[in-house]
Order: structure tokens, then C-alpha cells, then sequence
């Protein structure tokens, strides 16, 4: 039975994507997409694969009824405004964003054109939309709900490592959403009863003074809040953290397979496959203004036992058991 009702379903889908290229053909409609991130252009210069593969399952058809085009600005913010003017002079049909800064310079670039942002931790704290039911004007889709979910992320990371009364937080300060995120760390922390020490950087140089500032005062535990700059400088952090012995909280699941300690964070594939359906519902005709934004429904706790191990750190046998994944 089950196998039949995924024979159906999948029937289904495919003749709803059949029809819905077809209608296209019809009207000789090819619709343009954009997209735009702050980090790092991919190695095959392509959208994400989850949003891709979502919006063909909704019937766009890459060279057939759609085509993409797609802008990194390599965390560097000042890159954006040139991006954004890159895209509206393709005269795309919608902008897709990554991150609060693309969507704050898309916003700024134009009123008309329809964006659909993601990981946006907090676009009603940084000016983005009015409201999530209402945002108002050309921007919805998804935020990580990230500025309250610092808390939470902190007071794992104290239940992972008890003894731990300092914390060291890596947050880009030039970034408003991720200083945003620093200052709700900070408040959780006075809750929790640990210390704070503050690690701002700007630029990948000050990374290294980071570094040598928890050299000379080590922290017990280390909080790095992910945004494009520090994303692309994971690897020092990483290896940083390893070398002296530092456990460390990261905000999503990557970084732990890549040998961080442990994270709490939405799927970065749920929250493309959710934005797939508001451009859908746009392009259909819908107005963003009139689209509330949504939440993640579901967040992932990952820990690396491996590298608990080397950190000489047990695990309570607590956070285990709620652990979505644990690398062993």
C-alpha cells in the first residue's frame, strides 16, 4: 500500500510539473530568478541544489521555464549595491537572498521587484520587514529566528560543558543582525551566571587578534555566531579551537561534520525548500507584502563525540539522547 500511495504521489507531482512547463511553453514565459549571497561563490557557480531540485518538483524547468542567475559578494558587504543593480538590470523576475545584509541591499535597490530572503536572523530587529505576519513592501520568506535562538544555543553549550564560567563570542560587530545576536548572548549569559568575552571582528585580520586575545585570557568554551565573514574564516577558527583544546558551540550542523563540537540550528535544505514556495506562490501572482514570514518548525542538535573525545570532555548523557546526530 505504502509503495503504491508513493507511485501515485510521485505520479501526481510529475503531471502537475508536466502541466505547469507545458502552460509555460505556451506562453513562451521563461521566468528570471536571481539570487543573492553574501559568502562565497560555490565552486560550480550554482544555486543551492535543495532550491534548485524544490523548484523543479514545482515545475520550473531550468532552461525551459526558468533561468537563474546568481551573485557572491565573498563577505564583502561594500560588493552589494554593484550585485543587486548586476540583477535588476537582467530584469529579474525575483530576487532571492541569503542573509540579512543581501536583503537589506536588494531592498534598498528597489521597491518593485519581489525578493524572498533566507537566513535572516532578525529582519524585524534590523529594519527589513514591519512584522512577520505583515511584513509589508517586496520582502518575505524565511527567517532562522536566530537573535532568540542565541540563547537557547548558549545554554547548550553550558550544559555540554558545565564547568565552563567564561565564554568567548566571534560575531562579525559590522554585521547589525549578528551584533544582535552577540547582545541577546550577553543577556542570556548574566541568566546563566558565566562571563562574556567579547571577540568582534570586521575583516579576516582580525581573526588573529581574536585568537591572541583568548591566547593570553583562554576561555572555557567558545560561541561563534555564523555569518559570511566568519564562515569563510571557519577553518582557523576549527583548527584554533582544536588546537587549544576549546569546546566550541556553532550555529548549524556543517561546522560540527567539519569537526566543531556541536550546534542547534534549522536545516539550511528545509528552509530552501520553503522559500521554493513562495517564489512559486509570487510568481503565481501572489504579493509579497501579504505573505507572512515564516519560521523554521524544527531545529537540529548535532555534537561531535569524536571531538569531545579529544577535547577530553564527557558528554552529558542528557544532550545525547536529544541529539538529532551525534558524529562519532
Amino acid at each position: 500500500m505504502t509503495d503504491r500511495r508513493t507511485f501515485i504521489g510521485t505520479a501526481a507531482g510529475a503531471l502537475l510539473a508536466a502541466t505547469f512547463v507545458t502552460e509555460a511553453q505556451q506562453t513562451g514565459k521563461i521566468w528570471r530568478i536571481g539570487y543573492l549571497a553574501v559568502g562565497a561563490r560555490p565552486p560550480d557557480g550554482e544555486l543551492p541544489g535543495s532550491l534548485r531540485q524544490a523548484l523543479q518538483e514545482l515545475g520550473y524547468i531550468e532552461g525551459k521555464n526558468v533561468t537563474y542567475a546568481g551573485r557572491w559578494a565573498e563577505a564583502k558587504r561594500e560588493r552589494l549595491p554593484a550585485l543587486v543593480a548586476e540583477l535588476v538590470a537582467l530584469k529579474v523576475d525575483l530576487i532571492i537572498t541569503q542573509g540579512s545584509a543581501a536583503a537589506l541591499a536588494c531592498r534598498e535597490a528597489t521597491s518593485t521587484t519581489p525578493i524572498v530572503m533566507t537566513l535572516s536572523g532578525d529582519p524585524v530587529g534590523v529594519g527589513l520587514i514591519a512584522s512577520l505576519a505583515r511584513p509589508g513592501g517586496n520582502v518575505t520568506g524565511i527567517t532562522d529566528d536566530a537573535t532568540p535562538l542565541s540563547a537557547k544555543r548558549l545554554q547548550l553549550l553550558k550544559e555540554a560543558v558545565p564547568s565552563a564560567s567564561r565564554i568567548a563570542v566571534l560575531w562579525n560587530a559590522q554585521d547589525q543582525a549578528m551584533t544582535l545576536r552577540y547582545r541577546e548572548i550577553d543577556r542570556a549569559a548574566h541568566v546563566l551566571g558565566v562571563s562574556v568575552q567579547p571577540l568582534g571582528v570586521r575583516e579576516p585580520d582580525d581573526f588573529e587578534h581574536a585568537f591572541a586575545v583568548m591566547d593570553r585570557e583562554r576561555p572555557d568554551a567558545l560561541f561563534m555566531v555564523t555569518d559570511s565573514l566568519t564562515n569563510l574564516n571557519r577553518k582557523r577558527v576549527l583548527d584554533f579551537a582544536e588546537t587549544h583544546r576549546i569546546p566550541a558551540m556553532y550555529e548549524y550542523a556543517p561546522l560540527v561534520r567539519e569537526g566543531g563540537l556541536i550546534s542547534y540550528g534549522p536545516s539550511f535544505d528545509d528552509m530552501f525548500q520553503r522559500a521554493a514556495v513562495y517564489v512559486d506562490k509570487i510568481l503565481k501572482g501572489a504579493k509579497p507584502s501579504e505573505l507572512p514570514v515564516e519560521q523554521p518548525t524544527r531545529y537540529y542538535l548535532v555534537v561531535n563525540l569524536k571531538t569531545s573525545k579529544e577535547l577530553g570532555l564527557s558528554i552529558p548523557q542528557s544532550l545525547l539522547l536529544r541529539a538529532d546526530e551525534v558524529i562519532q
